[in-house]
């Protein structure tokens, strides 16, 4: 078996309005579709990057809370890449979003910084 790529990230928000604003109007995703599953109570939003279908965001009725820390089982953080690492915690920043200090990936030798948003780190490389 031999993957090609990954497909698409799905994750369960603490507040879809939220969540939605943030993916689509601070991070610029697309959406492609977005669906009200009324035999689950649940929102189901389709999202794209430049065009490729990459994040699922989920509601749910009465979920419960994911300790952020110490780390726990599960979805550890989401990485972008991007061209300018300090344009774009600059455009973050001013939209309220704190970024961690920057650092280098001692095997990589790329620049990164996680945000923390909702559920999970973001991390942009």
């Amino acid at each position: 078996m031999k993957l090609k790529s990954i497909h698409h990230i799905a994750i369960i928000c603490s507040n879809y309005e939220v969540s939605k604003a943030f993916y689509t109007e601070t991070l610029g995703l697309e959406i492609i579709r977005e669906t009200y599953r009324e035999q689950r109570n649940s929102w189901k939003l389709d999202l794209a990057l430049n065009g490729h279908y990459i994040l699922e965001l989920f509601s749910f009725p009465n979920v419960p809370e994911r300790p952020s820390y110490p780390e726990a089982c599960g979805l550890r953080h989401l990485a972008f890449a991007c061209e300018n690492i300090d344009q774009h915690i600059l455009d973050l920043s001013l939209k309220g979003v704190k970024c961690e200090p920057v650092r280098v990936d001692e095997f990589t030798g790329k620049q990164f910084t996680f945000f923390s948003v909702f559920e999970c780190k973001v991390i942009f490389r």
